[in-house]
């Protein structure tokens, strides 16, 4: 797959290596800003619960 993408990406090796970085960033973002919130809900990482 990041073969593929490497391939697909138009210009040389240095625009090459800022649009993925430029992606990764972009993908990164919309997780932390649009998925992540989403499932927050869904996902007990702030309930503890301790055993006796």
């Amino acid at each position: 797959m990041y073969g593929w993408i490497w391939r697909v990406i138009p210009g040389g090796t240095g625009a090459k290596v800022v649009t993925v970085l430029l992606l990764a960033g972009l993908a990164g973002v919309v997780l932390w800003y649009v998925v992540f919130p989403k499932l927050e809900p869904h996902v007990p990482l702030d309930r503890v619960t301790v055993g006796r």
